[in-house]
């Protein structure tokens, strides 16, 4: 029987369910699967990249749960492509690569200023949040105003863990740095901008919601952007989605809040529509002072024009959540302009001549770009598991395939790698850092002391 040695780079969702889809595909080969993460800790985006206090999401992980410990996939954590292994040696020893890395840098805004001091991208700031080990762990709280641009589910995110006193996330996994950080913010006022109307927003009914459930923190929505065009109003008629945020946003409209007045808490998050973004005005030092935009007004079809209207507001701090970008990794083709794997249906691409690159497939965010939420990583890695099992003649051969290859070469460069055994140390370790506080768990930070708690 035909044997197929696959690697998949990446082990969060996109990488993990492709490995799955093909462990229940029906073939006529033999599969053995390894998973190469940089990480100690597998699932990627669901551990790194959701905020703390969203317990349903991260739920995905007990479907992930189920796929590793069945046993039949090994895993290498503490791994870095390009570093610690090459695509040279993938090729030597397996007869197919998955890339599933995902999507972990922040597109840029390029507007004037955005490089001032006080200027983050949103990416940045939710590594720190959760926890990643290769962030720095402290980080610039020290803002009473601030901006965040965009209008997407991080964008929400972001705004709500700024604006969201720190108590109230101790129930969550929310590390300790990260807690002390937070709760010495002296944080007042969050104002989230989008450049099109409430009827063209990017975020989801779940997360806009939970906006309005924070404690002690107001909501504020102003009248002005809530003159809907026809556009609009048919896009609210059709679109189910659609129609539950303008239930969620005229249902704030009416609260002592609206416009800024008579709102009792010590916190307010400002929701501001119609809103182009033009400066990031730096004081003296360097450092950011305030925001300028351009009001923008419906242009009848779903888009939005500028209406001349320069506005500005003063704050000390900007965040930009405008999308996540994918990274070039070594030896694998690479589209500077969209952050992807060039790809058919996930079968790699030469940029230049659109030829494919036999044994390299993508899936995920590095395949289709930072779109789609996490569970429609299941069907995006459906299509690329279709092609490579239909690619098995222009799979590589390699040389030494066998299973032992890959430790006894981790060995030999002094990779301290982390396997499944060591995430069940590291996640047991969590658990009960977390229980005398009763809390799911306290996330380990430092990647050597994961390393070292794994490696038991």
């Amino acid at each position: 029987m035909t044997k197929l040695r696959l690697a998949i780079v990446g082990a969060g969702p996109a990488g993990i369910y492709a490995a799955d889809i093909l462990l229940k595909a029906e073939r006529k080969f033999d599969v053995s699967i390894d998973l190469f993460e940089q990480l100690p800790a597998p699932y990627g985006l669901v551990r790194y990249g959701v905020a703390p206090d969203h317990p349903r999401i991260k739920g995905i992980i007990t479907a992930l749960r189920e796929v590793l410990d069945r046993g039949d996939i090994r895993i290498f954590g503490n791994v870095r492509f390009g570093q610690d292994i090459t695509l040279d040696d993938l090729k030597h020893h397996y007869n197919a690569v998955i890339f599933a890395t995902g999507a972990i840098r922040d597109s840029d805004l390029d507007i004037p200023g955005i490089d001032a001091e006080g200027s983050y991208g949103a990416a940045d700031f939710v590594s720190w949040f959760d926890g990643h080990p290769d962030v720095p762990r402290e980080w610039p709280l020290d803002a009473q105003s601030v901006a965040v641009i965009g209008n997407g589910n991080v964008a929400l995110d972001i705004s709500r863990m700024l604006a969201k006193h720190a108590d109230d996330l101790l129930p969550t996994e929310i590390p300790a740095n990260v807690y002390e950080g937070l709760k010495a913010s002296p944080v007042t006022d969050v104002h989230v901008f989008g450049r099109r109307g409430p009827a063209n927003v990017k975020f989801t009914p779940l997360e806009l919601r939970e906006l309005g459930e924070l404690n002690d923190v107001d909501t504020v929505v102003y009248d002005e952007d809530f003159d809907y065009d026809e556009a609009s109003k048919d896009a609210i008629a059709s679109n189910k989605q659609v129609m539950v945020i303008d239930r969620v946003l005229q249902s704030w409209r009416k609260r002592d809040s609206v416009n800024n007045a008579g709102g009792t808490a010590s916190r307010r998050l400002h929701l501001h529509f119609f809103a182009k973004p033009l400066e990031v005005v730096k004081d003296a030092d360097g450092r950011v002072a305030a925001f300028r935009w351009e009001r923008t007004r419906s242009d009848g079809e779903g888009g939005v024009v500028g209406t001349g209207e320069i506005r500005e507001l003063p704050i000390q701090a900007i965040y930009r959540a405008v999308g996540y970008f994918g990274s070039a990794l070594p030896g694998v083709p690479f589209d500077e302009r969209h952050g992807v794997i060039p790809n058919r249906e996930g079968q790699a691409l030469h940029p230049d001549s659109n030829q494919r690159v036999p044994g390299v497939y993508a899936t995920g965010w590095i395949k289709r770009g930072p779109v789609g939420l996490i569970g429609h990583t299941k069907s995006d890695a459906m299509e690329t598991i279709r092609h490579l099992i239909n690619d098995q003649g222009s799979w590589w051969q390699p040389v030494d395939p066998s299973e032992d290859a890959i430790p006894a070469l981790l060995a030999s460069r002094g990779v301290l790698w982390t396997d499944l055994d060591g995430w069940h140390r590291l996640d047991n370790h969590e658990i009960d850092l977390g229980q005398p506080h009763g809390r799911a768990r306290i996330k380990v930070v430092p990647r050597q002391e994961m390393v070292t708690i794994s490696r038991d």
